[in-house]
This record gives structure tokens, C-alpha cells and sequence, in this order.
């Protein structure tokens, strides 16, 4: 996604906590407290060969967060990972398993915790319950609104319409790659979303927003 750098954007502006940002690549990004978890999380969320412990600590290893003068603390990094399992409920023999091994539901909860270990302030999730069973689906709806409580923005994308009138406080609706319309929790329903996904002209007020789907 082009707000996370990867393509880096064209067009339009990026801001964080109000203030415009330059974010060319996924590290700058990153460096600015922008998390990404992807939706096809086996080609560009995980590394399969690799065990959870190793996944789950790899965007906090990146930004110098389980290090002393660039040197790796494994105390420090076993007791992340290991607060991480407990708090998500991963399922998982040990965190030496190869995460490749996991459900996916357990799979996707080992990127949202990948990401969260980062300690962003902003966090984009593109479907964040593709794939998963109704019970992993409830735990992370629960989660996101316990992130969210907490302070952190959450831009969710999904093509789902009882997701996004789930989880959503704010619904932006994409269509052709720009902007149709937004539509408060209150007035939100299936029919208002796709009235406005099926219009014939996005919104001339809004003509560098890229991204398509709906953003919750």
C-alpha cells in the first residue's frame, strides 16, 4: 500500500497525528508508527520457514526496540514474545514451532502481534479476518476494539460489509479508486454502502485518495 510505502505513493499526502509525513518506503513508515498488516499474510505477513518467536519480534528487531547499542537482548525478546502468545491466546506448542504450521487464524494473530510489538500509532489492517473461523474472527473484532480503546487509530480495509459495520466508528466507501463517500456508525447500514459504492462519480472534492475498498 502506497501509505505504507510499498509502492511508494504518487499522489496525495500522508499525516500523521496531523503533521504531513514523507514515507517512500516501508521503513520510513515504520519509523513514523505505521504498521501494516497485509492482507495475503502468507506471501508478505509471515515468513513460513521461520518460528513464531521469530516472526512475532521482527518489526520490533527492525526498529532497534529489543536491543543495547545494537546488540540483540534475548531476555528481553523472549519475554515480548512470550506476553504476546499469552495476551493473543496463540495456539501454539511452543514459539519454536514454524509458524507455517499454525492455523490461519493463529497465523493472522501472530502479524497483529508481529505489528502491535512495534508499539505503532497508527495501525492499517487490509482483511483482517480472511481465512479464519468464527472464533478466531470474534477474538480479533475483540482485540481491535480494545486497541482502538486504547488510543490506537486503526484503518481497517475489507470487503466485508457485516465487518465493517462491526468495527467500524467511521466508514469511508472506495470506489474506481477514489473516494464516494463517508457514513458515520450511526447511519451506517449495507444499503448506504453500497448505494454509495455503485454511484457512477467518486467525490471531485477528494481526487488523490488511491486506495479501493471499504475503510472502516
Amino acid at each position: 500500500m502506497g501509505i505504507f510505502g510499498a509502492p511508494p505513493p504518487t499522489a496525495g499526502t500522508v499525516s500523521v497525528e496531523g503533521k504531513p509525513v514523507n514515507v517512500r518506503k516501508p521503513r520510513d513508515a515504520m519509523k513514523l508508527g505505521i504498521g501494516l498488516v497485509p492482507e495475503d499474510r502468507k506471501d508478505q505477513g509471515l515468513v513460513l520457514g521461520m518460528s513464531v518467536g521469530s516472526n512475532l519480534s521482527l518489526a520490533a528487531l527492525g526498529l532497534g526496540r529489543l536491543s543495547t547499542a545494537s546488540v540483540i537482548r534475548p531476555l528481553r525478546e523472549s519475554r515480548m514474545i512470550e506476553g504476546y502468545v499469552g495476551r493473543f491466546q496463540i495456539k501454539t506448542p511452543t514459539v519454536e514451532q514454524l509458524v507455517g504450521l499454525l492455523s490461519g487464524g493463529n497465523q493472522q494473530k501472530v502479524v497483529l502481534a508481529k505489528w502491535l510489538a512495534s508499539k505503532p500509532r497508527v495501525l492499517i489492517v487490509d482483511e483482517p479476518t480472511r481465512g479464519v473461523d468464527v472464533g478466531t474472527k470474534a477474538e480479533i473484532y475483540a482485540l481491535m476494539r480494545e486497541l482502538a480503546h486504547g488510543g490506537l487509530a486503526i484503518l481497517v480495509i475489507s470487503s466485508d460489509l457485516p465487518e465493517i459495520l462491526t468495527i467500524s466508528d467511521r466508514i469511508l466507501v472506495m470506489r474506481a479508486g477514489h473516494l464516494a463517500g463517508e457514513i458515520s456508525f450511526d447511519d451506517a447500514s449495507e444499503e448506504r454502502i453500497m448505494s454509495l459504492a455503485a454511484l457512477e462519480h467518486a467525490d471531485p472534492a477528494h481526487p488523490e485518495v488511491k486506495p479501493t475498498g471499504f475503510v472502516a
